[in-house]
Order: structure tokens, then sequence, then C-alpha cells
């Protein structure tokens, strides 16, 4: 029976011909090719981008540092094993992140009726954490699927702040974030379903597409999110969503800025 750390011991394999570029990684440009820019690239943006203008005084926004940074490394080491712990590393490595994103980020507003206070919001992420966590061992090829599925949720949020909110930077920063999810996923699925075609006509990278899309939605994604949450946690500031280097270069960081006094978005 092969070790749980060998190499393709994992219940899942992407698209892409293992070995075809070197004789140690796994999938080539799923590893390096894509994660390194993805991940040791756009994740230390993403940083910046909980630093900018004060962003970040709420050291509690800046806690998904080492979860994103974590999921890029499980991620690279995955495809370059496609052993089955890199497989459930790389998946958990989400959904902690997801947990985190949810213990800070998630509107009181929305708490469950039983639910009174952030420290009982910790309380209940924590509990399904763990249970999610346990569940992730009985079906590891189910994993990517439920993941994928919280996203519908978060989308479901953003639309219910934005019909609250009439800052037009804020939609169309929406927009964008919604844009590259929605290739994200489309190359995921292509990649999943599809394999078949892609490896017929020799371009089996669709996996490798997700990673670099999945993390441009992830740079629009966090000063979002950080909009929001600055509406509902520092109402003595009026969040300002702001683009560097200049609104008129056609790729930017987006980041968030904090005025005073605070007017109702």
């Amino acid at each position: 029976m092969p070790s749980i750390f060998s190499y393709q011991s994992a219940e899942v394999d992407w698209c892409e011909s293992n070995f075809a570029r070197s004789a140690v990684i796994a999938e080539y440009y799923n590893t390096d090719g894509t994660s390194l820019f993805s991940f040791l690239l756009l994740a230390p943006l993403n940083f910046l981008v909980l630093e900018g203008a004060g962003a970040c005084g709420r050291m509690e926004l800046c806690h998904l540092r080492v979860p994103l940074l974590l999921a890029g490394v499980f991620s690279m080491y995955f495809h370059m094993t496609l052993s089955y712990v890199g497989q459930l590393l790389d998946e958990l490595s989400i959904l902690w992140t997801l947990a985190v994103a949810y213990s800070f980020w998630y509107p009181q507003a929305y708490f469950p009726k039983c639910i009174k206070t952030r420290r009982h919001f910790f309380w209940l992420t924590g509990i399904t954490t763990v249970i999610s966590t346990l569940m992730s061992f009985v079906k590891p090829t189910l994993n990517a699927y439920a993941l994928n599925c919280i996203a519908f949720h978060l989308l479901y949020m953003t639309w219910r702040e934005l019909k609250k909110c009439n800052d037009k930077r804020v939609h169309r920063m929406a927009a964008v974030m919604v844009m590259w999810w929605v290739l994200a996923i489309t190359s995921w699925i292509s990649d999943r379903w599809l394999c078949w075609l892609w490896q017929a006509i020799n371009f089996p990278y669709f996996h490798s597409f997700w990673h670099v899309l999945i993390a441009m939605s992830l740079l629009y994604c966090c000063p979002l999110v950080i909009y929001f949450d600055v509406s509902y946690e520092m109402p003595s500031f009026k969040p300002k969503l702001e683009y560097w280097p200049s609104d008129s270069w056609p790729v930017v960081v987006p980041y968030v800025t904090l005025e005073e006094p605070h007017k109702q978005c």
C-alpha cells in the first residue's frame, strides 16, 4: 500500500500531464507556472491591500495573511507531488482560510438569531470548521466541489450589501470581482469535466488558469470585504475605494482609504 506522502497517491489528478516537464514536479504549470505567480506575487499584493491607508488598524483584518500564504504553499506542494497528504492540506488550508475570513469579517447583522456576540460566532465557526475538517477525510474527492459552493453564499452576501450601497465604485469593483470569479470557476470546471477535449488538442492547462484567475478575484474581493467591514465596525470613518497606481491604468491594485466623517453608503 503506497504511503499517503507518496507521489500520485491523491484521489484527484488534474488534466495536465504528469512529469511532462520535470522528473520532480508532477504538474509543472499548476505548481511553478501559476501557483508561484498567484500566491507568491498576488497574495502579497492582497497583504498590501490590507495595509492600505490604515485599513489594517483593526489587527483582526490582518489575520488572513498566514492562511492565504499557507494555501499557496500547500497548493504548490499538492500539484508538485499529487500526494494524498498534499491534497488534504491544499483543501483544508482553503477551508481554514474561509473560516478565518468568516470569523472576523462576517457582518454581525447577519448572525443567526441564537448568536448574540462575535465571541459566540467564533465558537460556532470553530465547531463548524472542526466538523468540516473531519468530514473532509470521508470523501476527499468531494471537498473541492463543497469548497467552491461556498462562493455562492459569498456572492449572495455581496449582493445584499450592494443593495444598500449607491457608490458606483463599489458596484464596479464587485462586478470586476465576479467577472474574475466566473472566468476562474469556468476554467476549473472545464479542466475537471472536459479534460478529454483539452488533451485531444494538447492544451490541458485550464487548472493553471484557475489559480491565476481566482487570485485576481481575491485581489478585488479583499478590499471590497474591508469596505463593508469598515462600514459596520468603524462607523466614524467613511471608507473609499482607490486604485494603485491610477484609475486609468488597465491593470490596477485596489485598496481602501478611510475618511472622516462617515456618511452612510
